[in-house]
């Protein structure tokens, strides 16, 4: 591997200050261009109004768009870190990076197949956690209690602690010496565990952390929803004989599909596509058992300088991230309101 010295950083960093001065350039003078034609030459009354949206309208286009557009590009050619600047475009490049993400293994040993089902274990099991415990913690906390603002506050902590401070303060935790997992193991007399060398403990010890670090995004969610809900549908329940179970499958759950759903999305993509907790705990290792499709694209591309490669790998995952979603919202029937249910 070629390491990035400083003329090469040096290089990228005045390119990114010379494209971001043009696109503050660029849009004042569309700003200014929409306004003069839109007030002075066709008296529109909403040019403000206008006006005001291009600058969100351009950072889209530049911070979305346009590297999307460019990442596309990319993917049809050989781009690469000993073709950097004298690299070829053309549909056979495409077509071989695409080839290339499912023949061979992605990274020295682990292939396609393997990162998809992993990634696939690790969003499910997370996202299953997140809302089960969620929804556990916001039912606790929506009933009348004590010192419930106190609780609320201690149960948000992990959330609100930066995610990179959180996985390299857990990394501590899983230490086989020292780590306070093993030695609360060793009290009751058992065998403390190779957390950070075996990969199937590794694995497991990356999805308590993103498991402990997801739950309070979903009990806030999820507690906003029950809040939401009018006591009456309980009441009238009650005089039906309704028991807590049946008030909970027929008023909790399809009240709180409004709110679950996009949440739960939000669950799939952030855990799909979350690089830090795997990242700064294990690298994906050991011997690549805790990589997943993120983490295996940086290596790809940041580690391996596959560019035109690490393109094609990115539209892939994209594709298949969308594929997810897509199934998760037709299952859970996202599209149709409460009364279609």
């Amino acid at each position: 591997m070629i390491p990035l010295t400083w003329d090469i950083m040096s290089s990228g960093l005045q390119e990114t200050i010379r494209f971001l001065l043009m696109v503050v350039a660029f849009t004042a003078a569309i700003e200014g261009l929409t306004y003069l034609v839109l007030h002075r030459m066709l008296k529109h009354k909403y040019a403000l109004p206008i006006m005001l949206i291009l600058p969100a309208l351009v950072a889209v286009m530049a911070l979305v768009i346009y590297p999307f557009g460019f990442n596309i590009y990319l993917a049809f050619s050989n781009m690469s870190m000993y073709r950097f600047k004298q690299f070829s475009v053309g549909l056979s490049y495409g077509i071989q990076n695409l080839l290339d993400v499912f023949r061979h293994p992605v990274l020295q040993n682990v292939t396609f197949v393997q990162l998809l089902g992993r990634t696939v274990v690790w969003t499910v099991v997370n996202v299953f956690f997140h809302v089960l415990g969620g929804l556990f913690l916001a039912i606790l906390l929506n009933r009348p209690m004590r010192g419930k603002a106190i609780y609320r506050t201690l149960l948000v902590v992990p959330w609100a602690i930066p995610q990179v401070i959180a996985a390299l303060a857990w990394k501590g935790e899983f230490h086989y010496q020292y780590g306070f997992i093993n030695l609360v193991l060793r009290q009751f007399g058992l065998q403390p565990i190779q957390w950070l060398s075996d990969p199937k403990w590794a694995f497991v010890a990356v999805i308590l952390v993103n498991i402990w670090l997801g739950i309070p995004f979903m009990m806030v969610t999820i507690l906003g929803g029950l809040q939401s809900i009018s006591p009456e549908y309980y009441d009238a329940a009650q005089i039906d004989g309704a028991s807590a179970w049946h008030q909970f499958k027929s008023i909790t759950m399809p009240l709180l599909q409004p709110v679950l759903t996009p949440a739960i999305i939000l669950g799939i993509v952030w855990t799909f596509n979350n690089f830090n907790v795997i990242y700064l705990i294990t690298k994906g290792g050991p011997m690549e058992g805790t990589d997943i499709l993120v983490t295996s694209l940086y290596k790809a591309v940041f580690e391996f300088y596959r560019y035109g490669f690490g393109a094609a790998y990115s539209l892939v995952i994209f594709v298949f991230l969308l594929m997810f979603a897509g199934v998760y919202l037709r299952a859970s029937g996202g599209f149709r309101g409460v009364d279609e249910r």
